[in-house]
């Protein structure tokens, strides 16, 4: 193995590119201009209006269920993309009807 081979390895080019990374931070960070702590500067604003802070708590609920549908759709669209030519596209129709009625489920639900 040559030189040049062993620098294209791949931890050899993380590691290179994490440096350079942080080089870049670090004069980034460098040529940034200082805070100026003045009052409101780091306050939400919103249009003049003083809004107090307000803890959210967020949920993975409605993601799971964009999880699923876009699981649900890929496969599918993978599954009907691949059915062959023949009487078996029937089959195809009949497994639409019942992936519309899952998302169906899906979305109707609670």
């Amino acid at each position: 193995m040559n030189g040049l081979q062993f620098l294209l390895s791949p931890p050899v080019a993380f590691f290179f590119f994490l440096a350079v990374a942080g080089l870049l931070y670090v004069l980034g960070r460098a040529m940034a201009p200082g805070l100026n702590r003045t009052p409101g500067k780091l306050t939400t604003y919103a249009c003049g209006e003083d809004i107090p802070g307000v803890k959210v708590q967020f949920g993975y609920r409605l993601f799971y269920v964009f999880a699923l549908f876009f699981t649900i759709m890929h496969v599918a669209a993978l599954v009907i993309a691949t059915i062959p030519i023949g009487k078996i596209v029937y089959l195809g129709i009949i497994y639409l009807a019942l992936i519309f009625l899952a998302i169906l489920a899906l979305i109707t639900r609670d």
